[in-house]
């Protein structure tokens, strides 16, 4: 069944971790994200977002009898499942004690699938959010700090008929991610009352867009809605949009929001929309600093949630008294909920600390972590808006 530690998977697990009874004097986490490809712009803060609970960690001498926390990057070009796949069996190989990623949700269930399920190995994604990734058999394994799409089609659903739009056009990345994304926003703005004019798939890596976008215009609609990728395809469609004067105003949904599309487009994206996920209040706003002093920005997007997917690692190995998923998949849930103390970005010492007295403690964290379902994100999302080529939050969701 969906989301059960099987018994028989624990007992084959080989991939490098420690017992529960040998304290490790090392523990290292893997962190498999997009590093080239369509969202290489994102993953560099995700990574400085994880690498920075890491150092936290290793810092406060907490964490067991002093472990020190290494942190191990592969690439998987997003949405190439083979290098995906070869670089997580190299991360096992190399002795990891737990996997952050995959980024992209194509590569998260292909690694998911041929690696983390046949070696017991933990995987806790701060990105992939298709919703096929909510009812993948994988042992109890897959955890992720970013909610799943079909929470996100409702959000957007419900910010376009705010705005007052009635008719939306909607394109595709041709990919796992960008079909369920797009199902979602379709479902959902319909349920509304909307109408979708037409839903089209493209391609990354095209140096022409301009048939996709024709066939876009010529079924109309208030808006165009590009569920894709700001590096890639999702960019080249709104560029050829706007040089054809199809569409002047665009819906941006996670995959689309990040710094380098309006650099790249320029102040013809201004007036765009969407959301991505992300809270407000004190989680956040501590971890905007920490990030800040660390020389990245916090407010990228998936570096609150890349932070707390690697501190829900060191607090369930914590409470396990070990470093083998074996052993600490139990007790993600148990750290990352009520009841007990409410644990903020700084704070990971203390938590450490106060899970070796025995006490409870419910990891907040930067993105306001609650695991539903279990091992899913419930998520809140910041509603944003490209101005003055800048993208700037405009509220919460």
């Amino acid at each position: 069944m969906k989301k059960m530690l099987m018994a028989t998977t624990a007992a084959v697990f080989v991939a490098g971790g420690a017992f529960a009874d040998t304290a490790p004097t090392e523990v290292k986490l893997g962190i498999l994200f997009g590093f080239t490809g369509p969202i290489e712009s994102l993953t560099g803060p995700m990574a400085s977002g994880a690498e920075l609970a890491m150092t936290e960690v290793t810092e406060s001498g907490k964490l067991f009898a002093g472990a020190t926390v290494t942190p191990m990057r592969a690439d998987t070009g997003c949405i190439d499942s083979g290098l995906a796949t070869s670089n997580a069996e190299r991360l096992i190989a190399d002795g990891i004690n737990g996997l952050i990623g995959a980024a992209c949700s194509g590569s998260s269930g292909a690694v998911l699938q041929n690696v983390a399920v046949p070696n017991g190995m933990v995987m806790i994604s701060p990105s992939s959010t298709s919703p096929g990734l909510s009812t993948v058999e994988d042992n109890g394994l897959f955890f992720r700090t970013a909610p799943s799409d079909a929470r996100e089609g409702a959000v957007m659903a419900e910010i376009l008929k705010e705005r007052g739009v009635n008719s939306i056009a909607l394109t595709y990345t041709n990919n796992d991610f960008g079909k369920g994304l797009s199902d979602a926003i379709e479902t959902s703005f319909k349920e509304l009352g909307g109408e979708v004019t037409i839903v089209a798939a493209h391609e990354d890596g095209k140096a022409d867009y301009s048939a996709e976008v024709g066939a876009l215009a010529s079924a109309g609609g208030d808006i165009l809605v590009v569920a894709g990728y700001l590096d890639q395809g999702g960019a080249g469609i709104i560029r050829a949009a706007l040089d054809s004067g199809a569409f002047d105003i665009f819906g941006l949904p996670n995959g689309m929001v990040g710094d380098s599309l309006p650099e790249a487009i320029g102040p013809d994206l201004n007036g765009s929309y969407g959301q991505l996920p992300g809270s407000e209040g004190k989680g956040i706003d501590t971890f905007s600093a920490m990030a800040e002093a660390a020389g990245f920005i916090g407010s990228s997007p998936y570096a609150p949630e890349s932070y707390d997917a690697a501190a829900l690692f060191m607090l369930a190995m914590e409470a396990a008294g070990s470093a083998d998923p074996a052993d600490y998949v139990s007790k993600i849930m148990e750290v990352a909920n009520a009841p007990g103390e409410r644990i903020y970005p700084g704070e990971l010492g203390k938590a450490l600390e106060l899970i070796k007295a025995g006490q409870d403690i419910d990891y907040v964290g930067a993105s306001a972590v609650e695991l539903i379902g279990p091992g899913e994100s419930a998520g809140s999302y910041r509603m944003i808006e490209i101005i003055d080529g800048k993208v700037e939050t405009v509220g919460f969701k």
